[in-house]
């Protein structure tokens, strides 16, 4: 017997929450996964973009960005950051020590607990993220500009809301590829 031709659109859902569904397709869910690339893709140059133009890559430059935002709150840490950015605290301490090494982040040890460090943009730093904050504003601006006001205020929270789920979803793919491999 020979197999059947596969059917477009005949193939398994890719989820199965009825909150993700319409009609019973999963369509619309994979047309969100699949956007959800190029968006990061695009994001992720432009990002690389900034970041050429002060004559950084594009994780230092991101790291600045953290640690000024982090900074309006408070004094920051590795971990702060490393948390904020989802990244692993080596890795920022890494970076850290070259944005130090150029003269943008200033670290300093606490005076208690000599333990801690904190870490701070150093004039230099917050001037070369001004330098292009004019040229940010603008192309920010055409990069979100097809948000409106309340699309905007839903999405804020809903990212936040996708970067939790996303975690767990990952921490579960990590655990059955694992058990997976052991059974």
């Amino acid at each position: 017997m020979l197999p059947r031709k596969a059917r477009k659109g005949s193939s398994r859902p890719t989820v199965s929450r009825p909150e993700l569904l319409v009609d019973g397709s999963d369509s619309d869910f994979r047309r969100l996964v699949e956007g959800l690339f190029p968006l990061l893709s695009i994001h992720t140059a432009i990002r690389d973009g900034y970041a050429s133009l002060v004559g950084l890559p594009g994780p230092q430059y991101t790291i600045l960005l953290c640690i000024r935002n982090l900074e309006r709150t408070g004094s920051v840490n590795i971990t702060m950051v490393a948390n904020a950015l989802r990244q692993s605290g080596s890795f920022i301490t890494a970076e850290t020590n070259a944005l130090e090494k150029k003269g943008l982040v200033a670290k300093a040890r606490g005076e208690a607990d000599r333990r801690k460090v904190t870490i701070s943009l150093t004039r230099q730093g917050a001037e070369l993220l001004d330098s292009i904050a004019t040229l940010r504003q603008r192309v920010n601006d055409v990069q979100f500009h097809s948000l409106s006001r309340e699309e905007f205020r839903m999405l804020v929270p809903l990212v936040e809301r996708l970067v939790r789920s996303g975690e767990q979803a990952l921490a579960l793919l990590d655990y059955l590829k694992s058990h997976e491999q052991a059974a």
